[in-house]
């Protein structure tokens, strides 16, 4: 299997940033009626910590069943694991943490992709995955 161009995993990036926003903006109007209709202030650590839950739980749920976000659908990209199978949960995990920090440090775990043989980010090396081209109906 090949391996996407930065560029394409990029764009795939983008589209599923978009309904992440949507999603989080739900989450939000789910959760704002338990807070008065006010505003979530600093001190109210369950907040952040319940956005990043669903955000895992987003991107977790579709690496694991069928390995495609709709962004990377739309680009026929696929999460897979070594042996180009769908990843488990834990890996899930591993992944999304890793690409946070990845994200934090001016995306240098995202160029990564630029400097090693393999076309490996920093997540794919520690979660033991990597995005690969996949064909139609696959």
């Amino acid at each position: 299997m090949t391996k996407p161009g930065l560029l394409r995993h990029l764009a795939a990036i983008i589209y599923d940033l978009l309904l992440l926003v949507a999603l989080l903006f739900l989450a939000t109007a789910i959760l704002l009626p338990f807070n008065h209709g006010e505003a979530f202030s600093q001190q109210q650590i369950f907040y952040p910590l319940y956005l990043f839950v669903v955000s895992f739980c987003f991107y977790g749920w579709f690496w694991t069943h069928g390995g495609q976000t709709l962004g990377l659908k739309s680009w026929k990209i696929k999460v897979l694991n070594d042996k180009y199978e769908l990843i488990t949960w834990r890996q899930a995990f591993i992944r999304f943490i890793t690409s946070l920090f990845s994200w934090a440090i001016l995306g240098l775990g995202f160029l990564w992709v630029l400097i090693d043989k393999h076309q490996r980010s920093w997540h794919d090396m520690t979660s033991k995955t990597g995005l690969f081209v996949v064909s139609p109906g696959k």
